[in-house]
């Protein structure tokens, strides 16, 4: 049972102690008459029915609440103005019991209002974690809370879910259970728009996995993978790397993931931690030569343009400029809550951690620098022919000298490509768009191979010998952001939200309803299917 001492200073985060929340509950309430009307400032207002008769035109009388009275956000006066609103648009209140519900599926009128209030209220109290049937809803409190502390994790180690306050621990272990038990793999799904907080709470997650599965022995020491270290230490020093070369400023989120990645953890036949693997997929590539004016492209870009390290910007030839460079310069240059010296340090601490050698290291830089000069490479129409050439040759040279290869070539290359045609290579003549559309085109290609050659470089590290029975996934996809110009990936990225979405309705809704007909319950079929 849960037990607030245990949880320490994390106990006022995850439940209200019960005095206070008996004083909410008991606080007194208008009846039926309470309803939740539409508002223009805050989405849903509270009201009280004046006259349950509708009139001719369907609409009813309704005192929205005021007056300023409130205790413990429960109000008790309607004072304010009096409006009328269309029955349609009126949803009834939930009594005051349900005041702060930890269990969204327990209240006795489930709509949108309610919903949006209950996660309101808790969100005030940094009650960060709430339950909706099966799912855990998470509300970003934007501050380090200490709910993922040490300590925590017994209180949440093998309990019900129902006996412990909301947590991503409880539906974690939930999951570690079910292997155990079933010796079946299990998966979960962490979904949300740009900035929800999926990447943290997914690391969350393989902390509890660390913490409950990875001792073990007649020693009870912890797993060691080939990279050194633990799984979580492993995912840990691999983070700034995959983050310099896959996170980017976007509107709403400096640090924006723009790709997915399915985690693994893998566990033995007794539910030892056993190793991990990651695959990822949707990198938003257009980000590369292309970024909205509010927006940057990767991290690493300006890590290197930072300054920090002198010796990487003159092996590089790159200087601290970033608006130097075509590709990383459309958007924005810099951002406040980044420090782009301090994210250089710690992305090459991590390439020492995951076992690159210096040379290895050198070529992801020249790399990164190569397709920045890429980026520069202007090009020009040969008078009275369908053909391009290049406009001055610096970019061209640097960019080749980057990249291991012949400058004059790489520009021969993409001004007039070999074809084959049959068993025979033909020169090709470009227009000057062509040749533009295969420049981006080979920056992207280049820039998508070299992250996943990264990806691979983080698995070889967090693999070891040990032998694998079962698996739990963690799919963190990457979040929904939708514009008034989409790139092709990010629409990718919502499409895929929207099946995860019709995914979350066909399992909580249309199973659940398919239930009550199996049961013999006179029930009204709704379908979620466009919602």
């Amino acid at each position: 049972m849960w037990n607030p001492d245990e949880a320490g200073a994390a106990a006022q985060y995850l439940r209200l102690d019960e005095k206070r929340l008996l004083e909410i509950r008991s606080s007194e309430f208008p009846g039926r008459s309470a309803v939740w009307v539409p508002s223009k400032e805050h989405g849903y207002a509270k009201g009280l029915v004046l006259d349950e008769k509708a009139s001719k035109d369907g609409c009813k009388v309704v005192q929205l609440a005021g007056g300023k009275k409130w205790l413990k956000s429960v109000i008790l006066s309607f004072e304010g103005d009096k409006k009328e609103v269309k029955e349609e648009n009126i949803e009834p209140q939930n009594p005051p019991k349900y005041e702060l519900g930890e269990d969204m599926a327990n209240l006795t009128y489930l709509s949108e209002a309610s919903v949006v209030y209950n996660l309101g209220e808790r969100y005030k109290l940094f009650l960060i974690y709430t339950y909706s049937g099966l799912f855990c809803v998470t509300v970003n409190p934007y501050k380090l809370l200490p709910v993922y502390a040490d300590y925590v994790v017994p209180c949440y180690r093998g309990k019900r879910k129902t006996e412990m306050p909301p947590h991503l621990w409880s539906v974690a272990d939930n999951a570690y259970s079910d292997m155990l038990i079933n010796r079946k793999n299990q998966s979960m799904l962490i979904t949300g728009e740009s900035g929800a907080g999926k990447t943290v709470n997914t690391k969350r997650v393989i902390q509890y996995f660390a913490a409950v599965a990875a001792s073990g022995g007649a020693n009870g020491e912890k797993l060691e993978l080939k990279g050194g270290g633990t799984l979580e230490d492993q995912i840990v020093a691999a983070n700034p790397a995959m983050e310099a070369f896959g996170n980017a400023k976007t509107i709403r989120n400096d640090n924006s993931s723009r790709f997915g990645k399915f985690i693994r953890i893998h566990f033995g036949n007794t539910g030892r931690l056993a190793s991990g693997d990651i695959d990822t997929y949707l990198l938003e590539k257009s980000r590369v030569v292309f970024q909205q004016c509010v927006e940057r492209n990767y991290h690493i870009f300006y890590q290197i343009c930072s300054g920090a390290r002198p010796d990487i910007n003159e092996m590089t030839m790159i200087g601290t400029n970033p608006r130097e460079f075509k590709i990383a310069s459309i958007g924005e240059v810099s951002v406040k809550s980044i420090d782009d010296g301090e994210e250089l340090a710690a992305t090459d601490e991590s390439f020492d951690i995951l076992g690159f050698d210096k040379s290895e290291k050198d070529a992801i830089y020249k790399i990164i620098a190569g397709l920045m000069y890429s980026g520069n490479m202007t090009f020009k129409q040969k008078p009275r022919e369908e053909q391009a050439e290049p406009e001055g040759e610096e970019a061209g040279n640097s960019a080749g000298f980057l990249l291991g290869i012949s400058g004059p070539e790489y520009n021969k290359a993409l001004c007039s490509p070999k074809v084959k045609v049959g068993n025979e290579y033909v020169v090709k003549g470009q227009t000057v768009p062509q040749v533009i559309f295969s420049q981006g085109a080979l920056i992207k290609a280049c820039f998508e191979r070299l992250f996943h050659w990264l990806v691979a470089v983080v698995n070889r590290a967090l693999g070891n010998d040990n032998p694998r029975a079962y698996f739990i996934g963690l799919l963190d996809i990457a979040g929904f952001e939708i514009f008034d110009l989409n790139s092709f990936e990010q629409l990718s990225i919502n499409y895929t939200n929207e099946k995860l979405q019709q995914f979350f309705n066909h399992h909580m809704f249309i199973l659940e309803q398919e239930e009550y007909k199996r049961e013999g319950i006179d029930w009204v079929f709704i379908d979620f299917g466009m919602d």
